[in-house]
């Protein structure tokens, strides 16, 4: 595994396109995803400002997608300290903050995704997988078998994503069970078929 401050050059391995035999640092969309700078990941105090700035950015967006659901004079949310067996991530580019992610511990097997937030310019670069999969790989050095989460169901972005990497609906649970805006997953760390 790597360090948890090591960069990880995101949006900028080649692709190939095999019937021209050649590369590009472009993924074979339409329209080119302008690439980022190198990202590093680092664990982070969940107090520290640049994890409370993007959890307020998380915030301003979530209360845009679900106003219903959202006091306008509500104060800001904030965090909890990281309990232990659990982490809080941010992804830099360069000095700037440009996603989170955290896993905290719900039993002694099973720990839940928090946090999970890319700023609108850093989106479509893989932070967001790269994040997911440090968590994953943390969790399972911490002991942890399985991962569950949950998000919103206008989310169909982030929702694309865990199903990319691997995590499949499970009914709502603890707090969520009953809410009808809840989607929830969970990914096996453990077992038959894990990390193929």
């Amino acid at each position: 595994m790597p360090a948890a401050d090591a960069p990880l050059t995101i949006g900028t391995a080649p692709y190939c396109n095999p019937a021209r035999g050649s590369f590009s640092t472009h993924p074979p969309t339409k329209e080119r995803v302008k690439p980022v700078q190198p990202i590093a990941l680092r664990e982070a105090d969940p107090l520290s400002p640049e994890a409370l700035r993007l959890l307020h950015e998380a915030a301003l967006e979530a209360r845009a997608l679900y106003p219903e659901l959202h006091d306008p004079d509500a104060p800001a949310p904030t965090n909890r300290p990281t309990p232990p067996r659990g982490v809080y991530l941010i992804a830099f580019a360069g000095s700037e903050p440009v996603g989170m992610a955290a896993h905290r511990p719900l039993d002694e097997r099973t720990s839940e995704v928090r946090r999970m937030f890319v700023t609108a310019a850093a989106r479509q670069h893989g932070v967001g997988l790269a994040l997911l999969q440090r968590l994953e790989a943390h969790a399972r050095s911490e002991g942890f078998e399985r991962l569950v989460l949950e998000t919103g169901h206008r989310q169909i972005p982030a929702m694309r994503l865990y199903e990319r990497a691997g995590y499949h609906r499970i009914p709502a649970f603890g707090p969520y069970a009953g809410d009808p805006t809840s989607v929830c997953f969970a990914k096996e760390l453990v077992g038959p078929g894990v990390g193929l």
